[in-house]
């Protein structure tokens, strides 16, 4: 990867090649914009197959923080921190788990305060704790409001009856057919958060013990991980990785409504347009699964916990203004709502 033209085409004020041998630690923290705050985002353990994988990941995965962040009016830039980990099936465990976290709350520690961490895809909050041993610039601590994974599904579920509202003229989601793709902790609390309204949930995931868990609690649906995209729903819920929408699955999709957790879920901007020119609505990631980082607010800004379940409630609303904005000038909800966010953001930088 070019560096210099990566942020240049992306924006990025700063990132962190952070590194301590002894803790076997190799870590990159991204600070995309502190227009609004402090760059808000969670630290990420996966184990990526090049360095290069993993800067393109971590520079993304901020960039999307700034415009989740901002669309759903918060106090905060975005960023992003990334460790990797030397193989795929061997993540980290005790002790060795410790002075790895606790070695990125140094390096935390040493932005003073630009970057907050909290939990992401392979961490947990005990995982944040242990950040918070070294710095005290972490959220979604289980002393604060806890883990966010139920709050981003609140704000998916959210998301997905406004486009029920939008669709099919009214917001419940009773009859209606979802796939879910990956079913972590938000995917399945997504599921559960789903079935209670009545929806009919077809669910895939890499490890059959989830799937089997969802079907026999929720009556859902088992569909292969190769096929999910292939079978005909209403809405298709990526929740899994990024990139799932790409020239190979746009075509095959089968789905009125792309609505999901996963950060990052188009390959490209063009894929998005090409999901329009199917006539199948997308709705932005960062758009639907704000309610995770909108939890961080009590930690982070002060909130009271009902004015957090407002924030996260009102997606349904921004959902609706996207669609609205989209219709008004021709041009697909993705493009709206990154327009909405770039123009707060502007606005900001002119204070």
């Amino acid at each position: 990867m070019n560096l210099l033209h990566a942020l240049d085409e992306l924006g990025h004020e700063q990132v962190t090649v952070c590194r301590d041998s002894a803790a076997n630690y190799l870590g990159i923290i991204a600070l995309h914009s502190t227009a609004l705050g402090p760059a808000v985002g969670g630290t990420r353990l996966w184990h990526y197959p090049s360095f290069d994988a993993a800067l393109t990941d971590v520079l993304r995965l901020s960039r999307a923080m700034t415009y989740k962040n901002a669309l759903a009016g918060l106090p905060f830039g975005g960023g992003k921190g990334v460790l990797m980990t030397p193989a795929p099936a061997a993540p980290p465990a005790g002790p060795a788990r410790e002075t790895l976290f606790r070695a990125h709350g140094r390096f935390v520690e040493r932005l003073h305060g630009l970057y907050i961490a909290g939990e992401d895809v392979g961490t947990t909050p005990a995982d944040m704790a242990m950040v918070a041993e070294e710095t005290r610039h972490v959220a979604g601590l289980t002393t604060g409001v806890g883990d966010p994974a139920p709050f981003t599904a609140r704000g998916v579920c959210r998301a997905m009856q406004a486009v029920a509202s939008v669709l099919w003229g009214r917001d419940d989601l009773e009859g209606r057919t979802v796939a879910i793709q990956g079913l972590g902790s938000v995917g399945t609390h997504l599921a559960e958060a789903l079935a209670a309204r009545g929806a009919r949930l077809l669910v895939s995931d890499l490890d059959p013990t989830r799937v089997d868990h969802v079907v026999s609690e929720l009556r859902a649906v088992a569909i292969a991980p190769a096929n999910v995209v292939d079978v005909p729903v209403d809405i298709f819920a990526p929740c899994a990785l990024g990139g799932v929408l790409d020239d190979e699955t746009v075509p095959r999709l089968r789905a009125q409504a792309v609505v999901g957790a996963a950060n990052n879920q188009l390959l490209e901007p063009r894929h998005g347009d090409a999901l329009a020119a199917r006539e199948i609505l997308y709705i932005p990631d960062y758009a639907a699964n704000a309610g995770g980082v909108i939890s961080g607010s009590v930690d982070i800004a002060g909130w009271d916990r009902g004015k957090m379940e407002a924030a996260i409630d009102r997606i349904y609303d921004t959902v609706l203004e996207i669609c609205s904005k989209a219709r008004a000038a021709h041009t697909t909800p993705a493009r709206a709502a990154d327009r909405m966010v770039e123009d707060r953001i502007a606005q900001a930088r002119q204070r």
